[in-house]
Formats: C-alpha cells, sequence, structure tokens
C-alpha cells in the first residue's frame, strides 16, 4: 500500500483492514476469520452486485468452512439509500445474530453500514465499484421523511477492494466516482477558507490524508474511463482516503465535503429525478457542484480582497430573524420547511462577528491565497476531465435547466451550516455578482434567451 493509505489506516478508529488490490477477493474469507472468528456470516448485496461478486464471496466463505446464512438480495427497482430500505434490513437482521458483509457500492454500504449499526454489531464490505467515497465513512447518507441526513454511525471494520472486479464496473458508475473525488478539490479549498476566516481550523492530519495523493489521483480520466487497472486502483485509493481523512476528524465530514456536495444534497431533497424518472447518480449531482465553486473560486481569485468595504458588507448583513425569515420563506411547501432556518441560525455570527471575521481574512489574504492557488485546477480543466471521464459538465447533462442550477446557489447555502465559498461569498456581497457571472455570457454556463 501507498504511504497515504499507511497513515491512513494508522489515524483511522474504525477501520482496521484493507485489501487493495487485484485478485482481493480471494482473501474475503480470510479477513472474515481475523475479525469474526467463529461467527457467522450473510453477504448483502442487490441483483446487480450479488452477479458480480456476492456469489462468489458467499462460495468462498462456505468453501473455508464459515458458516452462513442465506444471502439478502435486495432487489428493488431503482433502490436508493432511503429509510424504508433500512426498516427493511433492520428486520432481517433482528432475526439472526450473523455478520453482515455489504457486497455492492453506495447504497448498499450505506444500507448495510447504518442497518449494521442498528442491531450493534459491525460488519465488513466488498467494493464493487470506484463510484463514491463513502465506504470507510463513519456516517451513513439516507433519505428520511424527505431529508438527505448523514446518520452517525460506524465504517466497516475491513474492505476487500478488487481492482479486476472493479476495473470493470460500468464506465458512468466510474465517472461517477471520478467526480466525486474531484469534489476535493473545492472542498480542501473550502476549508482553507473557513481557517483563515476562523471558523473551522484545518487538521493537519485529516487535510492531508484526503488531499497529498488528490492530484495525482486526478491525472488520467481517460485511463479511468477506460478502466485501466493501475488509474482505477489510483481513483479507488483516492475514494477510500477522503473516508479514512473523515475518520481522522470524528467531528463532521468536512475534509471530503464542502459547497460541491450541498448542490447535491439539496437535489435529493427535492426528490430531483430527470426524464426518465431515475435520479442523478450521487457524483454527477456533486459534479455540477464541484464546477460551480471551482468557477466562485477563480471569481474570489480575480477580487482585490484587500479592498473589501468591511463596513459596507457589515452594514448590508441582515439580523438573524430576518435571515431566518427568509429561509423559511424560501422552503416553504417543501418536506423541509424549517431546516434553511435551522442552519441559518447555527452558522449566524453577529455584526460584530462578521467584522472580525471579514477582517481576519483580509489581514490572511496573501497567504491564503497562496495556499487556494495550490489547492485549486481551474474550472476550464476540472470540465475538460470531467467531460473526458464521462462525467456531466453542463447542468442539462443530468436534465436540469439553467434557471434551476442559478436558483439552487442560494438555496445550497442555506441546507447546511458547514462554512464554504457560498458562505464567503453571501457575507462579502459577491455571491449575486459571482453567479451573474457563472450564469452570464462570459460564465460556464451563459442562459440565453433560448435556455429554459
Amino acid at each position: 500500500m501507498s504511504k497515504s493509505l499507511d497513515l491512513a489506516l494508522e489515524k483511522a478508529t474504525q477501520t482496521h483492514a484493507l485489501v487493495l488490490r487485484q485478485g482481493a477477493i480471494e482473501e474475503a474469507a480470510d479477513v472474515f476469520r481475523r475479525f469474526f472468528p467463529d461467527k457467522r456470516a450473510v453477504v448483502i448485496a442487490d441483483k446487480t452486485t450479488f452477479g458480480v461478486a456476492g456469489n462468489a464471496v458467499d462460495t468462498m466463505l462456505r468453501a473455508e468452512g464459515v458458516l452462513t446464512d442465506a444471502p439478502v438480495i435486495l432487489d428493488y427497482p431503482d433502490m436508493h439509500a432511503e429509510w424504508k430500505y433500512i426498516e427493511i434490513l433492520d428486520g432481517i437482521l433482528a432475526e439472526t445474530d450473523a455478520i453482515p458483509i455489504a457486497v455492492g457500492s453506495g447504497t448498499i454500504n450505506d444500507l448495510v453500514k447504518l442497518s449494521s449499526f442498528h442491531s450493534n454489531r459491525r460488519y465488513m464490505v466488498v467494493a464493487t465499484a470506484a463510484s463514491m467515497d463513502g465506504y470507510v465513512a463513519f456516517g451513513a447518507s439516507i433519505t428520511k421523511d424527505g431529508c438527505k441526513t448523514t446518520f452517525p454511525c460506524t465504517a466497516p471494520i475491513a474492505i476487500v477492494a478488487d481492482i479486476d472486479v472493479i476495473s470493470k464496473a460500468p464506465a458512468d458508475m466510474t465517472a461517477s466516482g471520478y467526480a466525486d473525488l474531484f469534489a476535493k478539490v473545492p472542498a480542501g479549498a473550502d476549508w482553507i477558507v473557513a481557517d483563515a476566516i476562523g471558523v473551522e481550523p484545518v487538521d493537519p492530519v485529516s487535510f492531508s490524508i484526503a488531499q497529498d495523493g488528490l492530484h495525482d489521483a486526478l491525472s488520467n480520466p481517460q485511463g479511468d474511463r477506460e478502466g485501466r487497472p493501475e488509474e482505477i486502483a489510483k481513483l479507488m485509493e483516492g475514494l477510500l482516503l477522503g473516508g479514512f481523512a473523515m475518520q481522522a476528524y470524528p467531528k463532521s465530514s468536512r475534509p471530503a465535503s464542502g459547497a460541491d456536495h450541498q448542490f447535491s444534497h439539496l437535489l435529493n431533497m427535492q426528490h430531483y429525478v430527470m426524464a426518465d424518472g431515475k435520479a442523478p447518480s450521487h457524483g454527477f449531482q456533486v459534479a455540477l457542484g464541484t464546477l460551480a465553486s471551482l468557477f466562485f473560486y477563480r471569481e474570489l481569485l480575480k477580487t482585490d480582497v484587500e479592498a473589501i468595504d468591511v463596513e459596507a458588507c457589515v452594514r448590508n448583513w441582515p439580523g438573524l430573524e430576518e435571515q431566518e425569515q427568509e429561509a423559511v420563506r424560501m422552503f416553504q411547501g417543501t418536506d423541509f420547511p424549517m431546516l434553511g432556518a435551522t442552519e441559518v441560525k447555527a452558522k449566524y455570527v453577529d455584526h460584530e462577528g462578521l467584522r472580525r471575521e471579514l477582517t481576519a481574512f483580509k489581514e490572511k489574504w496573501p497567504e491564503t491565497r497562496q495556499r487556494l492557488e495550490r489547492q485549486l485546477i481551474p474550472v476550464e480543466e476540472a470540465m475538460r476531465r470531467l467531460q473526458l471521464v464521462g462525467a456531466p459538465t453542463r447542468p442539462e447533462d443530468i436534465g436540469l435547466t439553467r434557471r434551476r442550477m442559478r436558483d439552487s446557489v442560494i438555496l445550497a447555502q442555506k441546507i447546511r451550516r458547514r462554512y464554504t465559498i457560498l458562505d464567503l461569498g453571501l457575507r462579502t456581497c459577491l455571491l449575486d455578482k459571482w453567479t451573474e457571472a457563472l450564469f452570464g455570457k462570459d460564465g460556464i454556463w451563459e442562459i440565453k434567451e433560448d435556455c429554459r
């Protein structure tokens, strides 16, 4: 393994073994016996992942003398990480003391992760695609009561990631994972900004785990698209490191998620589906949030930050009650009418607090600018790479109108209390200007008269 993975496993608080190589699936039974001696196993998969790897894992376990329950195959059309499936799994696990082995990627892993936590037992995972970064994350992202929520729960104790299996995953799943990994670029920048403004200091260990090999892992989108094992191995490592970084920083998913993910969370909460009735993948949603964030960072770097009029920003900053009322109005009629008001209150600062934050940001800008320039990839280059890998680069690529995407900017800012480029733009009175530029004639998503 790489030095980054060695460090990640050393700092990990919940995951204690990783087998990442070609042919890794052959070690699944040995890994299970190492952590769960004399325990029964139950493979949990969907119809596709059972055929890809689940049946092989179940067969190996029995051949190695491990007692097993009959595999659980969740065969539901267009299944997502939703609470109704948690209830189904909770009922199944209540009838057995078997240790779950999740065979799949995002949805299967999140469902098994939270249901295992509910049943007070650990689990392991056999990965089938480099499609997202949540394999070893400490929480599960589940939609409940219309709201996409990260539920705290324990990460897998071990993960088996067979590059031979993962390289054969559908190209769209790989593209989704690549886009999810790319989001770590603006997410890291968001943390740098939050650190500079004094809201959330960067944790050097978790930041290093998530970021040190990131640019290299993103360097060959064409190779990822083609499923070249050496490139898929780097992509998978990068995705796993994002999860390990969250284990090293148990406060939140900050090391791997920023404004980029807020656009995705908003779409999920709005129950957005494309014309075919299916929701775009998490990574495809995040791709658009990533590009919007990178564009806003381009605009920030063009700004004369030291000339920002702090007192004008303070005068234009609405009071808490006004901001809460605005948030309630914006989310009226949704499944989550009070979420915006709750999150606005959580990250609100009064006029004096805003004055301190913006003054500190201006004073630290020369250093912060250098940190951001090292961190960021230009939005035009990001678009080129995402297009090469097969990920969306325009709202219409996932059926969104550009006007809806434009309207999502301020809504995304209000659904999470995490400080991001959206918050900086709002507090410096620049967010409207940046949004106009993003969707204007010199932006990447110009809204023309014939664009709905």
